[in-house]
């Protein structure tokens, strides 16, 4: 119990059953059932943290769209076969705004690339591909999205076309059409930023970038074999 209780109290009071299992087996070294688990956190009064719902957004006009070639298909068999990118909303101060937008490649569930900036707009998107295609050089991954304007316009079709990429887009009111962005969204946001307020955007940044390098290197999940992204990506490797 003990090690139960450092490693929930390691990750903020974050995880639930499910992840301080396999946290507890990787430490321990030791086959610990899950059912187990969930008992212990019954008894001493622990859980995970509750999702909070997703505000909804007013649709703009697209410029252009793409079919949804994805369909769903979330398993990609190699790295950078198929990218999902997305941009969330973070709060700070006194009701000031930042965005994060974020590439991630199905095959790991790995955050590729990301930008955090003040205004939700083309430059945040396109430099995020750009990053993404630096940490990736030769790569021509389908990059899927939703219908966001940044997504939809022509410049942005062409820098796809420009790196030889394919695009698809979830169709309209889908959200779980970008379902594993949607959870990464989720988990960030419970595990990390529900936690803390934020006086500046320094501080909201680096507590970012603090949590993308721990999801990336540090948090391990069942369905990459109870692995981390980067672990299930240098073994694919």
């Amino acid at each position: 119990m003990q090690v139960m209780m450092a490693i929930y109290e390691k990750v903020e009071r974050t995880f639930g059953y499910r992840q301080l299992t396999l946290h507890m087996r990787r430490g321990t070294g030791k086959t610990i059932n899950h059912k187990r688990v969930y008992r212990l956190m019954k008894v001493k009064g622990i859980q995970s943290v509750i999702r909070r719902k997703k505000k909804k957004y007013a649709h703009s006009t697209p410029q252009q769209v793409a079919e949804n070639v994805l369909n769903r298909k979330f398993q990609a068999s190699v790295p950078n076969e198929k990218w999902l990118t997305d941009v969330t909303e973070f709060k700070y101060g006194h009701g000031q705004k930042a965005y994060l937008s974020a590439i991630l490649d199905l095959h790991d569930k790995s955050i590729v690339a990301y930008v955090l900036g003040r205004s939700n707009n083309n430059p945040l998107v396109f430099q995020t591909l750009k990053l993404a295609l630096q940490a990736a050089p030769g790569s021509r991954p389908m990059l899927h999205s939703d219908r966001g304007f940044q997504y939809t316009s022509l410049d942005f079709k062409a820098l796809l076309e420009e790196s030889k990429m394919s695009q698809s887009m979830s169709r309209v009111g889908r959200c779980i059409d970008n379902g594993p962005m949607e959870s990464f969204w989720g988990t960030l946001k419970c595990e990390k930023y529900y936690l803390h307020t934020y006086h500046t955007f320094e501080e909201l940044e680096k507590d970012i970038i603090s949590y993308i390098h721990f999801y990336n290197h540090g948090r391990l999940q069942a369905k990459l074999n109870g692995l981390s992204p980067m672990e299930f990506r240098t073994k694919a490797a």
